[in-house]
């Protein structure tokens, strides 16, 4: 860039320096007319020189403009690395809505050797759906997928949590101390029990409409078979219900 403005600057003296020797020379008129066309065709080299000159000055800002660009976009990845979780399989998304989220494996369930100790098992514990990971979402078929997308899968996941919670801790409580609505569910809830669902957590579709405030319509149900794809739950039908028990 510098040889190129110094070229400039060098062939800008010299059309200086021709030009005055045409206001001071006593030439003859055609050496005249010629060393004229001269000094124009060097004058117009030198305007298409400078017009260069200012482009490469302009792809050169831009170049360090992107160089800056990419550096931050090294330390932003840098950044990213470092607070990456040592375990990604399993781990958890922010939680929709400002509700907290637990993950399943915060709650392990109860070893034979805790059993041996006398050890009682904690019978508040309501066990949760995992969240479904980026692989395992990627890995959904895209025809089942359609246009949901990652966020809505696990928002869907929250409110099966939300139910299950609600649920479950309905069923912990003794009868005495549920109101009216409250001993209703209980009921329902038994009546929907099976020898197939015994030690196993689900629920029904009016559970996610009335304990998770859902609307459970096809898109819902689409989403449904998603979770199911992912082990997240599978289906169990008798008695006109279809009950979605975790995994």
């Amino acid at each position: 860039m510098n040889d190129l403005e110094g070229v400039s600057t060098h062939i800008h003296d010299k059309i200086s320096s021709l030009q005055h020797l045409l206001d001071l020379s006593d030439l003859p008129q055609n050496k005249l007319k010629k060393l004229g066309q001269e000094v124009c065709a060097l004058g117009r080299l030198l305007e298409e020189l400078e017009t260069c000159v200012g482009q490469q000055k302009e792809q050169l800002h831009q170049l360090k403009d992107l160089e800056a660009t990419f550096q931050k976009y090294l330390e932003d990845l840098q950044h990213m690395n470092d607070h990456i979780p040592a375990h990604m399989p399993g781990s958890q998304p922010p939680a929709s809505d400002g509700e907290p989220t637990a993950h399943r494996n915060d709650a392990r369930e109860l070893q034979p050797s805790e059993v041996d100790q006398g050890k009682k098992p904690d019978r508040s514990f309501v066990r949760e759906m995992e969240f479904v990971t980026v692989p395992e979402f990627e890995s959904i078929p895209q025809y089942m997928k359609g246009r949901v997308t990652y966020d809505q899968l696990n928002a869907a996941v929250q409110h099966m949590n939300t139910a299950v919670k609600a649920k479950y801790r309905i069923l912990q409580q003794p009868l005495k101390g549920l109101n009216n609505h409250s001993r209703k569910l209980h009921a329902r809830f038994k009546e929907q029990e099976t020898k197939a669902t015994k030690g196993q957590y689900f629920v029904v579709e009016d559970d996610v409409r009335e304990l998770a405030q859902v609307k459970v319509d096809k898109r819902f149900q689409g989403i449904l078979n998603m979770l199911r794809h992912c082990q997240r739950l599978r289906e169990l039908r008798g008695g006109g219900l279809t009950r979605y028990v975790l995994l």
